[in-house]
């Protein structure tokens, strides 16, 4: 009914689509959104409440600005702890700062580099993440450089998140001007004509300005990461390739069989009827895999991670934005366009002579029906190698290590790790929140004492004293009342063990009695939990997705064993995809062609999610596009076979195409001085190949072969149910086939035989 609408009233479509896309634009030009660059930790843990605890009665927790300061004279000498004494006091009185402590006004020996000439300064800003990332962006070129004796530099979460934020801007920027000529010129293969490829550009465009205000107006409300703007731009220039490739072939095809079809309706000499007949097919098809990718993307709202809510709102929007362009945008281009659309195609000509189907595809298909078992056992086999690597992988939370080495939050939080006795990744911190330290003294050093007695143990640090191996080693410092309050105290325990063993610290304080109700954090906590969290909601958000996705692809099939072949053969594609990652970026290889960046032998916790639910929608949106057309066959009177080769031959060259394109569009990422983005690029790339090539090319064929008529089974109540839905395909004859039986449908003529 919409596409009706849209095709006899193309100039208002256009006319409209054009007014909002000014709207659109000019309001971004004027938005200054503030994404944020945190949002990777989960949010309603133990590990978060003692945090806010902390801040709130503490003001302590991970430092969101670190100055460190270095000079050719011993830090206690007069000249330099003058310089430092100004510079703390400096930094104290700046709008944004609540507090600051240093080495020179505590005497924490913490603070002091092992070589005696170093010393950091420490402050807390206020405000949420983007808010302190503001701040940390605002203080740091002022109070870095030459102070006096000091050479200052600066690090610190807030920082990292700022320097994130602003390497995201420039990586996005280059990712365009990288991509778009690429783009433009796979397209130009592609579509073979200037005016087709520029199609999926304008529809891609249309989807983004869609896109974009939604994340601005979101950022008002909630922390949106900056990573969702890249995110939003590769996918949406991605899915808009997808949708366009498709239906211009079948536009094509359609002007084709028009012209050479024997009708001598409207239809002939006008490319309505042709628009119609691909929104009928094709665009359904786009219906359908816009609603399964968006909902693919859903079950990310329900994960505790501010990063991955961020980046599904951001992936939905765009997704949602694209198919309605394509709905009502692309329907109106065709229709305007005809057979314009070659217009300056050099190969025109042999594109409408050629035949709609791949002789490549063709034989492959006819290879892996013809014997199904070997062609599917050797597919799954090369895709079990290659999730192997899988088997070992380790998971971690995203800290300095994902921005470049030479980047100077980077830098300076890698020195201060090797040059000051500051164990900030390894520090276990014991929350006591209702133990007055100075009431209930005697209680709190035994506790400490019984905590240092520990083998996993190292020290712990109290604000009444550092105890180690159940004795007092330290007594307090002018530090150790950053540690004390009314009512409350906290403790730091360092491990003794490697830090592979800090999970099981993490454990063991929680579990053991303490003075008081007592909460557990640091970044071990913090890993764990975030860890934790994700394991726990998994399973249950992995059955809303597999069982979403089952009732949508029922929907458009109504069969019953294929949906659930597409969810296993996806599962089966992205283990592959997963192992690939660990093998690149956890074990380090394959750094020489991908570029430089740093290997922390593990995996940024999120990402597996996120590549899954992008990868997962992209693999069964090819899904969609190839059984459609399978089904098309099938229902014209072929044998199950035969449709599987023909719908396999005519759509194997374009999904080829389109997973090339998506892999191009993403291609940028892989050139990312930021490890995330290029870890994101790399595994979609390596996802949508795969799954084009050797799961949609050999293995789905060698599956529908052997599965034969069951294929389209579904018990009698669902069946009817899918007719009363009025969702089943219906079946859309060629133009020149009107009027005359298809081959596979004409009456067999039987002869009696006497006997």
């Amino acid at each position: 009914m919409m596409t009706r609408w849209v095709v006899s009233r193309p100039w208002r479509v256009l006319a409209g689509a054009g007014l909002l896309g000014t709207v659109l634009g000019l309001w971004l030009l004027g938005a200054h959104p503030q994404f944020s660059g945190g949002g990777y930790l989960a949010t309603g843990t133990e590990a978060a409440r003692a945090d806010a605890v902390l801040a709130e009665r503490f003001h302590a927790g991970l430092p969101d600005l670190v100055l460190r300061a270095d000079a050719d004279s011993p830090a206690g000498s007069e000249a330099v702890s003058r310089a430092g004494l100004d510079l703390t006091v400096r930094l104290s009185l700046q709008p944004g700062v609540e507090r600051v402590y240093s080495y020179w006004n505590t005497g924490a020996s913490e603070l002091l580099s092992k070589n005696g000439h170093g010393a950091l300064v420490v402050a807390d800003l206020s405000g949420d993440d983007a808010a302190t990332a503001r701040a940390a962006e605002r203080l740091v070129p002022r109070f870095t450089g030459l102070h006096g004796p000091l050479r200052v530099s600066a690090t610190g979460i807030s920082y990292v998140s700022a320097q994130a934020t602003d390497v995201s801007g420039d990586e996005l920027l280059r990712a365009e001007l990288l991509g778009v000529p690429l783009t433009g010129l796979a397209l130009l293969l592609a579509f073979g004509s200037p005016v087709a490829a520029l199609l999926p550009v304008l529809t891609g465009l249309f989807a983004v300005l869609g896109a974009y205000p939604l994340l601005c107006a979101l950022a008002e409300v909630m922390p949106v990461s900056a990573l969702a703007t890249n995110v939003a731009t590769a996918l949406g220039f991605g899915v808009a390739v997808d949708y366009g490739l498709f239906l211009v072939s079948r536009f094509r095809q359609e002007l084709a069989a028009t012209e050479d079809g024997s009708q001598d309706t409207q239809d002939a000499q006008d490319t309505r009827g042709a628009t119609l007949r691909t929104m009928r097919t094709a665009g359904r098809t786009v219906f359908f895999s816009s609603g399964t990718i968006a909902l693919c993307l859903t079950p990310m709202l329900l994960f505790p991670l501010p990063f991955l809510r961020s980046l599904a709102c951001a992936g939905i929007a765009v997704v949602l934005c694209c198919g309605l362009a394509t709905a009502c945008v692309l329907p109106a281009l065709l229709v305007l366009l005809g057979r314009w659309i070659d217009r300056g195609d050099p190969l025109a000509r042999w594109r409408r002579a050629r035949s709609p189907e791949s002789l490549l595809w063709r034989r492959v298909a006819r290879a892996a029906t013809g014997r199904p078992v070997l062609a599917g056992g050797c597919c799954v086999l090369l895709l079990a190698a290659s999730a192997l690597p899988f088997a070992h992988v380790r998971f971690g939370v995203t800290d300095y290590r994902v921005l470049p080495a030479e980047l100077e939050s980077h830098a300076v939080a890698a020195g201060i790790e090797r040059d000051f006795s500051l164990p900030w990744d390894r520090a276990v911190t014991v929350l006591l929140p209702a133990t007055d330290a100075v009431e209930q003294e005697a209680e709190v050093t035994a506790y400490a004492r019984q905590l240092s007695v520990r083998p996993d143990v190292a020290s712990v640090v109290t604000g009444l004293g550092t105890y180690a191996h159940g004795r007092l080693v330290a007594g307090p410092t002018p530090g150790s009342l950053l540690q004390i309050t009314t009512g409350g105290t906290w403790l730091a325990v360092t491990g003794s063990g490697p830090p592979a063993s800090d999970p099981a610290l993490v454990r063991t304080l929680r579990a053991l009695p303490s003075p008081g109700p007592h909460l557990v954090t640091g970044c071990p906590a913090r890993v764990l939990d975030t860890k934790t969290a994700l394991a726990r909601v998994l399973p249950f958000i992995g059955a809303l997705l597999i069982g979403c996705v089952l009732i949508l692809l029922f929907l458009f099939t109504g069969s019953l064993l294929i949906p659930l072949k597409a969810v296993v053969l996806a599962a089966l594609s992205m283990c592959a995809s997963f192992g690939a990652m660990v093998h690149i970026f956890q074990d380090g290889h394959l750094r020489g062609l991908l570029g430089p960046f740093t290997v922390t032998g593990e995996l940024e916790t999120a990402m597996p999610v996120v590549m899954f639910c992008f990868a997962f929608g992209v693999s069964v949106d090819y899904e969609l596009f190839l059984i459609a057309r399978i089904q098309e066959e099938y229902r014209a009177g072929a044998d199950c076979r035969t449709a599987v080769i023909r719908g396999i031959a005519r759509t194997g060259r374009v999904i080829t195409t389109a997973s090339l394109l998506v892999a191009i569009a993403v291609l940028p990422l892989l050139t990312s001085h930021v490890v995330l983005l290029k870890m994101f690029g790399c595994g979609i790339a390596l996802a949508v190949l795969m799954d084009a090539t050797v799961v949609r090319g050999v293995l789905v064929p060698a599956f529908m072969r052997l599965a034969g008529r069951a294929n389209w089974w579904a018990p009698a109540p669902l069946r009817r149910l899918h007719r009363r839905l009025g969702l089943h395909t219906a079946f859309v004859p060629p133009p020149e086939s009107t009027g005359a039986v298809p081959a596979q449908q004409k009456p067999t003529v039987r002869k009696k035989i006497r006997t």
